[in-house]
């Protein structure tokens, strides 16, 4: 599906799989078998094994500590012989009693007795004290009150997991996101993440700041054009694309054009003719300028112009400049009826990128209807269904593909992918092998298509089978050498198949090399430094990808591991909290 980026294989920035048109990040494994949740705040990958097993429920933490009943009562006989420690403590049983009958305010009134009368020295008991009164003072919605009381908790209890985490709540409602984080990170590590109520207010929150981060940092960025290598990828997702056809070559019946007649025009004062050479020479940067005085001068090729300016302020990830060319292009009846087309299949995969399916579902089924045999509306409204978890209207339409493209390795591959997730997340065993020789049978007709190499790596792997995924990778390599991506892949299955951590580091590293813009390394080797511990390291990564994002969507969601990984930073520094690392 053709947008900003393409549709990602595990979360790519140099292209989805290995050719540009690869699926969601529906099941990147990484490292010992984690799972990577597309868009999940919390990415508290150390804990995974322990979100895994569930663990506590919602129910804990909303009632005071200490007996209800029993301890002395302040008022009653004897009570001259009470130490101070056993008088505060029956005041605070006392105020329980209040507490379980939903009198709050007498509750109130009884701890802060407890605490007038607890010797100062007597930390923990104190430190329950304040906590019992902010769950007091949290039935009665005083969130100040509330996280002031817990502070005292923690001050004289750095460890309190209950006091920590009701300040946390309490720094929700006063939208104190950054000091929710911080507390609600050290409850997770504390709890071994073991309480399912903690990781989905850490989720919560990180997905609250990611978002916030990303609109504010978006609307500012500088625009930047992707590698050389992201876009010849991103073009090759499309075989009825007018504008990414060679300047000299017409394939089609309508576009075919005398050689020597087509070379005379681009020696005339043509934008668009000038952009199209300038794509044939990978010099993108001038491509916008030039397509713009196509336009301006409502020159010839006007609608390619559009349309070629458009998806160029895509690859910049500049939606908002994008759109009013591509809503041109789709109302210009007199145009090119595949040029309308694929500008619907752009808008569409824009609209899906901005969380908006419906538009983008109406913008496929436009395209469909006014060109019913261009095979590229097909080929992405699958990959679109996909994203839906419409398994079986995907297969259809890839089905659809082929039959009007046959030679379509890209169809015939990520049909076989959409069956093999379809049988994979049924836990059904005899499909998942239908699905497998199908890969079989794709790379066997079309040994030349990474594509289909790079899909079956990714099966292979959820089935364990990491030696032949490794060279299927292998196979993708040697067909596509400069593609990043691809290398991030074979060193995330080193590192769950052999925990070799040096050559997964060297892989992606490489990938690195081959494409300095290519988010999706950067991404992947700060959620390794992460759990090996280095979070200064991982959060240098996550910054680069994030001023390589080509989304607000892609954007928030880096930022959100970003600042999982500084919650960390700040944990450690306050109470010496680490979590597990590699």
């Amino acid at each position: 599906m053709a947008a900003s980026k393409p549709v990602e294989a595990a979360g790519g920035g140099g292209g989805g799989g290995t050719g540009g048109t690869g699926l969601s990040r529906w099941q990147l494994a990484l490292v010992l078998g984690a799972p990577i949740l597309l868009g999940a705040g919390a990415l508290y990958l150390w804990g995974r094994r322990a979100a895994r097993r569930g663990g506590k429920g919602a129910s804990e933490r909303k009632t005071p500590e200490g007996r209800a009943s029993g301890g002395g009562q302040p008022d009653g006989p004897g009570h001259e012989e009470m130490s101070p420690l056993d008088r505060a403590q029956a005041a605070k049983n006392k105020g329980n009693k209040y507490f379980k009958a939903g009198k709050y305010e007498q509750a109130i009134q009884c701890y802060t007795e407890a605490i007038s009368l607890c010797p100062p020295e007597k930390n923990l008991d104190l430190s329950t004290f304040y906590q019992n009164r902010a769950a007091a003072y949290e039935q009665l919605q005083k969130w100040t009150e509330v996280a002031q009381d817990c502070t005292k908790a923690v001050e004289l209890n750095p460890k309190y997991v209950k006091a920590l985490f009701r300040r946390a709540k309490a720094h929700e409602k006063l939208d104190n996101k950054k000091e929710c984080l911080e507390d609600v990170t050290a409850v997770c590590i504390l709890e071994a993440f073991q309480n399912q109520q903690s990781m989905l207010l850490a989720d919560k929150v990180l997905k609250l700041l990611g978002k916030e981060k990303a609109k504010e940092k978006y609307k500012n960025r500088e625009p930047l054009m992707p590698s050389p290598q992201f876009i010849k990828s991103y073009f090759s997702s499309f075989t009825d694309d007018i504008i990414s056809q060679p300047l000299l070559k017409g394939e089609k019946s309508d576009e075919d054009k005398d050689k020597e007649g087509e070379a005379s025009e681009v020696k005339e004062n043509s934008g668009y003719l000038r952009a199209k050479q300038y794509m044939e020479e990978e010099n993108y940067d001038k491509i916008i300028s030039e397509s713009t005085k196509e336009i301006e001068a409502k020159g010839k090729y006007m609608a390619e112009a559009l349309l070629l300016r458009a998806t160029f302020y895509l690859l910049i990830g500049n939606a908002n400049a994008a759109k009013p060319d591509l809503d041109q292009v789709i109302s210009m009846e007199d145009a090119n009826v595949k040029l309308r087309a694929n500008a619907l299949i752009k808008r569409g995969s824009m609209y899906m990128q901005q969380q908006q399916p419906v538009l983008s579902t109406q913008d496929f089924n436009m395209a469909a209807d006014i060109d019913p045999q261009n095979a590229d509306v097909y080929h992405h409204r699958g990959q679109l269904k996909i994203l839906l978890d419409q398994i079986e209207e995907a297969v259809e339409d890839f089905d659809e593909c082929i039959r009007l493209r046959p030679d379509s390795a890209l169809a015939q591959a990520q049909k076989c992918f959409a069956l093999y997730r379809q049988a994979y997340t049924g836990n059904n065993p005899l499909p998942v092998q239908v699905a497998m020789k199908g890969f079989e049978d794709v790379i066997k007709k079309f040994p030349k298509c990474a594509e289909g190499y790079a899909l079956y790596a990714q099966a292979l792997t959820d089935q364990q089978q990491f030696g032949k995924a490794d060279e299927m990778y292998d196979k993708c390599i040697d067909l596509e050498p400069d593609n990043a991506t691809t290398y991030v892949h074979k060193g995330l299955l080193q590192l769950q198949w052999k925990q070799d951590l040096d050559k997964g580091l060297e892989l992606i590293s490489k990938a690195i090399e081959i494409d300095n813009k290519c988010d999706f390394a950067y991404e992947t080797m700060g959620t390794i430094e992460v759990q090996r511990g280095n979070l200064d390291k991982a959060i240098e990564m996550f910054n680069k990808a994030i001023n390589l994002a080509k989304s607000e969507m892609e954007m928030a969601h880096l930022y959100s591991l970003c600042d999982a990984a500084y919650a960390q930073t700040e944990v450690a520094k306050k109470y010496g909290l680490k979590p597990p690392t590699l």
